[in-house]
């Protein structure tokens, strides 16, 4: 059931966004009033990464009791934590025993909005990104890059509605990891991450990891980017809960319903 914008009187969806739970295996309860609060705000619910602390089913499972209390759908991507111990395969099941889609190269429709989500990766930007010359660890580094790149592209093209929303983990530019120290700036995103983004226009981009970086800001065509990491949020709307509501209309044509997976 979409909100309705009564001013207007259009059909809108809300999605509320954040990212960096980093649910621990003692975080039981911890998030039941932040569920409560997306319940009342959000048609749908998106998450961009490191859910858990250390990437170990046993926080995923905590997780997905309290996830038991959110009514509306909930879409997510994976984050660096998540792969920290090796384990992101049984994390995502854990999820998806829930309810919960992730996404990791795929598009899904919610509420007749298209959501395409990958991880994506680390290597720096602008004419600072991270380019595949020297040793082979280094050019395995700008691989993986590349792979996220080419996996978001896969999810963007299968994208068929007017509105769309591209989930992340890591940043596609520098502008929402500004604040951060300068020494780390290049393993909170990459421009390759971009460069998608250019071919296949979104309403607007979301991501986490970047927990001292900025809010918001725009692509080289002016996408709108929110970095809706929880401490981000915290920090520069600490009045509010700890997530972006993101409105989009939607056309009127009866109500819609959330989708499969798009092949």
């Amino acid at each position: 059931m979409t909100k309705r914008d009564t001013a207007k009187g259009r059909p809108t969806v809300r999605f509320a966004a954040l990212g960096d739970l980093h649910c621990t295996k003692t975080s039981q309860g911890n998030y039941q009033s932040l569920f409560a609060a997306v319940n009342e705000a959000a048609d749908a619910l998106l998450l961009c990464g490191d859910l858990t602390d250390y990437g170990l089913p046993e926080e995923a499972q905590v997780l997905a009791r309290e996830l038991a209390a959110v009514r509306v759908p909930v879409v997510a991507v994976l984050g660096n934590h998540d792969y920290e111990s090796g384990q992101q395969d049984a994390v995502r099941e854990v999820l998806q025993g829930v309810g919960v889609t992730v996404l990791d190269g795929e598009a899904i429709e919610i509420h007749g909005v298209g959501i395409a989500g990958a991880k994506g990766f680390a290597g720096g930007f602008g004419r600072f990104t991270l380019g595949s010359w020297g040793e082979a660890a280094i050019k395995s580094f700008v691989r993986e890059a590349l792979d996220e790149a080419l996996k978001l592209e896969a999810a963007l093209a299968r994208l068929r509605t007017p509105q769309s929303i591209a989930l992340l983990h890591y940043a596609p530019i520098r502008d929402t990891v500004e604040g951060e120290p300068a020494e780390i700036m290049a393993f909170l995103g990459n421009s390759r991450l971009e460069e998608p983004l250019q071919r296949h226009p979104v309403s607007a981009v979301l991501h986490g990891h970047a927990h001292g970086g900025s809010p918001e800001g725009r692509t080289v065509s002016g996408v709108p980017v929110y970095n809706v990491s929880m401490p981000v949020m915290n920090r520069h709307f600490p009045d509010q809960p700890p997530f972006r509501v993101l409105a989009l209309e939607v056309e009127p044509s009866g109500e819609p319903a959330a989708g499969g997976v798009m092949p």
